[in-house]
């Protein structure tokens, strides 16, 4: 029991600060909050991702390349140019670095205002730092495991945000319904998405990238976007208004 609970802990704190912090933040920038507010959920990221944490920086600008180049060859992670789920992670995994050790030239559009803490994010994002989370990962599974089947889990602990990247980069672009016709494959994967907390509403998502609420239908609960909303409640973050568009 306390295996999985550990492991439910890491799955739903990991992506809720991916969803939070580098999609909603970093990427689409649906909120404000203070540098300090700031260095503190970069901590907090680290600390629930483990051995698979992202940079905002490099997750950033990867997403806002995925919303301009969406299911073309330019996109970062597209199922309608990948053979198979495990080249597109490996396609998307040098992107990313690429990306976060700036070996290669980013337009300004992608870049601008993505949330940067480059000295933190060497320490999180080192081999030392993998190495440890995946040490203690496996410590607390030789004290708490009860049954072999509970071995299984963990690779799941040491490779957390990416599956949770597969889930909607691929699957979401192949599997699910659509609330939008556009020109490309996104789908939602959920009509009530308990899995991936908002983010299986991947097509409503892509209809409407600056909306802080990936929910569109009223059972589309955006559990993410909830907590959002009692974050900004008591002062931690600010929501940024919807703009009214003019007919």
């Amino acid at each position: 029991m306390i295996i999985l609970i550990f492991v439910l802990v890491l799955w739903y704190g990991g992506l809720f600060f991916q969803s939070f912090f580098l999609h909603r933040y970093a990427a689409h920038q649906v909120f404000t909050m203070s540098k300090t507010v700031e260095r503190i959920t970069f901590i907090l990221t680290w600390i629930f991702q483990g051995s698979s944490y992202l940079s905002a920086y490099g997750y950033g600008i990867m997403h806002r390349m995925h919303h301009a180049y969406t299911d073309t060859e330019n996109d970062p992670h597209s199922p309608s140019h990948d053979p198979n789920l495990f080249a597109m992670m490996w396609k998307t995994k040098n992107i990313y670095q690429d990306i976060n050790r700036q070996r290669i030239e980013v337009e300004p559009r992608f870049t601008k205002n993505v949330p940067q803490w480059s000295a933190f994010d060497r320490f999180a994002s080192s081999r030392i730092s993998r190495v440890l989370w995946i040490s203690l990962y496996i410590l607390f599974f030789v004290y708490f495991v009860t049954a072999w089947w509970q071995w299984l889990l963990l690779p799941i602990t040491f490779l957390m945000a990416p599956i949770h990247g597969v889930i909607i980069n691929w699957f979401g672009h192949i599997y699910g319904y659509v609330n939008f016709t556009m020109k490309n494959t996104s789908k939602n994967l959920f009509r009530f998405d308990f899995l991936m907390m908002g983010e299986g509403y991947h097509n409503n998502h892509h209809k409407h990238a600056n909306r802080a609420n990936f929910g569109v239908k009223w059972y589309e609960i955006d559990i993410t976007y909830l907590i959002i909303r009692v974050l900004d409640a008591v002062g931690c973050i600010q929501l940024k208004p919807i703009p009214v568009k003019s007919r």
